[in-house]
């Protein structure tokens, strides 16, 4: 039986230190307490396979989150204060989802491209204006959600993300749809709203399983052919 620690929400200002003694912990939610810090003694956590540290205070997490090697569920780190994240973040292999939105960030450690069991990747609303090159090796990564960065271009290496299906880039500095982009097998949605788009490239009518691509609050022009040509094999654009 999965053991849980439920914590949401009890206006702790500290965690307790007899949770780091429960080595037994499947799943910790420590959400919305107000928590200014975490403690190395994470690290002893070793079968927990779920963390919520969402919506707290905290302003760093320590290297030692890199030893909670069987986290395989979700990790929230969202709505926090970090302006960094660990390298030894990419210790988590196992992890299928990570949050890491609402924060300061303004670059992402290169280990995270040894995150390879990632699904789905969460670093909205923070100040990246671009993403690590490792950040292709993520082969089984099938969302990706940047919205309300400073993004000004993805490095080619997204190329290799054969597996994504969702790409989130809304409100970024894009003057261009990224070239990376072109290859992608399985990608169906491409949301790109409020960027500094003028033209389209021709590959996108290429894109064998293009959905929906959301284009509203740029200056491109919907009187395009290439609009009307993703158009009419179905995908929807909005312009």
């Amino acid at each position: 039986m999965r053991h849980t620690l439920n914590l949401w929400r009890q206006q702790l200002g500290e965690a307790p230190s007899s949770i780091w003694q429960q080595t037994g912990l499947h799943v910790l939610i420590l959400a919305d307490n107000g928590l200014t810090a975490i403690p190395p003694e994470i690290g002893q956590l070793h079968q927990l396979s779920t963390l919520d540290l969402g919506h707290n205070a905290l302003t760093s997490v320590p290297e030692e989150l890199g030893k909670l090697t069987g986290l395989c569920g979700c990790l929230y780190l969202h709505d926090n204060q970090l302006t960094q994240l660990p390298d030894s973040l990419g210790n988590l292999t196992r992890l299928r989802y990570l949050n890491v939105g609402g924060n300061s960030l303004t670059a992402l450690p290169e280990t995270i491209g040894a995150m390879s069991g990632l699904v789905e990747f969460r670093a909205q609303h923070n100040r990246l204006t671009t993403l690590p090159d490792a950040i292709g090796k993520l082969r089984n990564l099938r969302e990706l959600w940047l919205r309300g960065n400073v993004i000004e271009h993805l490095p080619l290496s997204a190329a290799g993300l054969h597996e994504l299906r969702h790409l989130d880039l809304r409100e970024n500095s894009l003057k261009a749809v990224p070239e990376s982009l072109a290859g992608l097998p399985r990608l169906r949605q491409i949301d790109l709203r409020s960027n500094r788009l003028g033209q389209l490239p021709d590959w996108l009518a290429l894109m064998p399983s293009l959905e929906k691509l959301d284009l509203r609050w740029n200056d491109v022009d919907p009187s395009l052919p290439l609009v009307s040509e993703l158009e009419q094999r179905g995908c929807v654009v909005l312009t």
